[in-house]
């Protein structure tokens, strides 16, 4: 099995795991009406969140230095639409970071 394969079956995995489970985990089986997987599903959210963003970042810099290094006169052009999107990415990041914030403190 190649690297590949093996990450997108652990990937494939884990969703079927969390969808899954989100019925029982969002249980009120106490009454109180708090919800006992809130704050362990916004802790995987905001995990998701984060191993998502690292990933984007890394594809980014490694598209962009690629081009560099093929172009070097475009370079400056690069640079610059490389921090647009990274700055949009970073945006995309922390609404989903509160968005896991606000769940954990529901909970």
């Amino acid at each position: 099995m190649s690297g590949r394969t093996f990450l997108w079956t652990c990937w494939t995995v884990l969703v079927v795991a969390l969808v899954g489970g989100s019925p029982l985990w969002a249980a009120d089986t106490a009454g109180t009406g708090s919800f006992y997987g809130a704050g362990l599903g916004a802790g995987i959210g905001a995990a998701l969140t984060l191993v998502g963003a690292g990933i984007g970042f890394g594809r980014i810099g490694a598209a962009a230095l690629e081009s560099m290094a093929r172009q070097p006169e475009v370079a400056p052009q690069i640079g610059q639409n490389m921090l647009i999107v990274a700055a949009l990415l970073e945006g995309a990041t922390f609404f989903s970071l509160i968005v896991c914030i606000i769940m954990a403190f529901k909970a």
